[in-house]
Formats: structure tokens, sequence, C-alpha cells
């Protein structure tokens, strides 16, 4: 595996799609359903390549395991748009504005998924306890 790969996000192919695929004219849900398919895009290449995620140690409690696998998020994905050149950056910037007044006009998390959907079934602790471990 090539250095920085297991931290890596945006594989070249990746971004030939997204390339292809985002349009400026494209309503909300098109773009998290480009989401949806770059992130499982991203999943399939980290298994197919064999890719890991580094490993890490909780500093709180000392608990050693991989951290959590990379994720496209719509936010990384409107921001990849102007960071590898595909629009430029006022659109960029305008993009991700509205991606935020849209994502909570309409109780969406980051990936574009709905809030309540999420947490159905979930204690409080059960999902900070969770998040906790992730963020870090």
């Amino acid at each position: 595996m090539p250095a920085g790969d297991s931290q890596r996000v945006w594989f070249p192919e990746m971004l030939t799609r997204l390339e292809h695929e985002w349009g400026e004219a494209m309503s909300f849900p098109a773009l998290i359903e480009l989401r949806d398919s770059l992130d499982t895009m991203l999943h399939q290449i980290r298994s197919e390549r064999h890719i890991s995620s580094p490993v890490f140690t909780c500093p709180k409690c000392g608990l050693r395991g991989p951290m959590a696998e990379p994720r496209v998020s719509v936010r990384a994905m409107i921001l990849a748009l102007g960071r590898f050149g595909i629009t430029t950056p006022a659109k960029t910037k305008r993009l991700e504005r509205e991606w935020a007044q849209y994502r909570d006009q309409h109780g969406l998390d980051l990936h574009g998924k709905s809030r309540l959907e999420r947490y159905q079934g979930e204690s409080c602790c059960e999902s900070s306890t969770t998040t906790s471990h992730q963020e870090r």
C-alpha cells in the first residue's frame, strides 16, 4: 500500500467520477446521491486494495484499535470541487453556504441523512460514547 493511502479519502477515480457527474444545477437530493455513490466507491477501493485504517489509542481509556474508516460527507465533496479545480472558489463557497442552510432546514446530518432516523433507538450515552471515540 502506498504511503498515505490509509488516510486518503480522494482517489483519482473518485475525482474523475465527481468531475463527470457534478453539475452546477444539481439539486441537493442529487448531490446527496452523488455523495452516496462516492462513499460506496471509497469503501470499495479500500476493500479491494486491502487498505486498513491506522491504529489509534484513546487518550482517555488507553483502548487501542483501528480508527473509523474515512467517509465522504456532502461538505467534503463540495470542498473537493474547489480543492481539485472542478469549480471556482466563489462557487464552492456559495454551494457550501447553501448546503448548510438546506441541511438545517431538512434536519440532515453530515452525510445528507435524516438526524431523526440516525439516532432512533440509541440512548444518549451510546451515541455520545460512540461519537467521542470516533472523533478522536
